[in-house]
């Protein structure tokens, strides 16, 4: 599970995250800020944004970081 794409996991864990996206603010917060720094790092990759790369690096970690605390919340 920890090198999948959040985005693309099985039904079972697609259910779990949709309801606390729903029903816990703190992971909804997460979840939307995971998603927008993959967004912006597939940005990047692609060439329709130019960066460092410090920048993307950055970027990188936080994604990692985000993933560690939304699949800690995930396993509760």
């Amino acid at each position: 599970m920890e090198n999948q794409d959040l985005l693309h996991v099985s039904p079972d864990v697609q259910e779990k995250i949709e309801k606390l996206i729903n029903e816990n603010d703190h992971f909804a917060a997460l979840f939307e800020e995971y998603r927008k720094v993959k967004h912006d790092v597939s940005l990047i990759k692609s060439e329709e944004v130019v960066t460092t790369d410090v920048h993307l690096k950055e970027l990188k970690v936080k994604i990692l970081h985000l993933k560690d605390e939304i699949y800690s919340i995930l396993r509760r």
